[in-house]
């Protein structure tokens, strides 16, 4: 089973982009971010068209989150991180598919930094890891998803001496990500591929695709029922170099089929 995390950056726009690449890479299930398009606006045929049901949160303008599935049944489980009833940004969504518990999420950039954008991410992180614990103490398949918003160490970042002060690196948003993934989960890309060089973004200024000037900042966490079952993990970086595709290219991992 193939499952993917792909910040659209803006669905409706970037739809011919998005079916090219289902089309082309029939993934089993689609964790989307970066919606950029209110509840009713989400182009719920064209993914259904496309072989996909699919469970969304959007949001007017900025962020959303949805879940895809080929073929597959989703049971939303809930469509906010939980902590704070305030909290209107949709970032996040969970399901239940072919027995896994899947979260989506979308995670805040935090700049400019410091400041209360930095302050509402190191919240948001807060209530993240309380969700994640919990998770992990129901001891059941988990997979958590999307765009963190974060590179964990100086591997995931093309020079990352320019990146001290920005939001994406700063120690304290680290740590913060390093603290959920000391819960137990399993960083997928970091366990294939502990040494390479792979990056999951790279701006539209500067020809930071063409020189490969990117940031690792979508990642997949894996409880251990997940991590006993990875095969294969990668990014569909050649997607980024598509006509009009995302800053961001898809990123994937292969599990195997549970034992019976």
């Amino acid at each position: 089973m193939r499952i993917a995390t792909y910040n659209v950056n803006g669905v409706n726009g970037r739809l011919p982009v998005l079916l090219r690449w289902l089309e082309t890479t029939k993934p089993d299930v689609v964790c989307l971010q970066e919606l950029k398009a209110p509840q009713e606006k989400f182009p719920e045929k064209a993914i259904a068209d496309a072989g996909y049901n699919a469970i969304w949160h959007g949001q007017k303008s900025w962020n959303g989150v949805a879940i895809l599935a080929r073929g597959m049944e989703l049971k939303e489980v809930r469509r906010s991180l939980p902590g704070d009833d305030e909290d209107l940004h949709s970032r996040y969504i969970e399901a239940i598919i072919n027995g896994m518990l899947v979260g989506c999420l979308y995670l805040p950039n935090g700049n400019p930094a410091p400041g209360p954008k930095l302050e509402y991410k190191l919240r948001w992180f807060e209530r993240f890891a309380a969700h994640a614990a919990e998770l992990l103490a129901y001891d059941v398949p988990v997979i958590l998803a999307g765009d963190y918003n974060v590179m964990p160490t100086e591997l995931d970042v093309y020079k990352p001496e320019r990146w001290v002060d920005d939001a994406l690196f700063r120690p304290e948003v680290r740590a913060a990500f390093k603290n959920i993934v000391d819960q137990g989960w399993t960083d997928a890309i970091r366990k294939l591929h502990p040494d390479e060089t792979i990056y999951t973004f790279w701006d539209y200024f500067r020809n930071a695709y063409g020189r490969n000037a990117g940031l690792r900042i979508d990642h997949f966490l894996l409880s251990p029922h997940i991590d006993a079952r990875l095969l294969a993990a990668g990014v569909d970086k050649d997607v980024r170099g598509w006509e009009k595709s995302s800053d961001h290219a898809p990123t994937w991992i292969e599990i195997a089929d549970p034992e019976e």
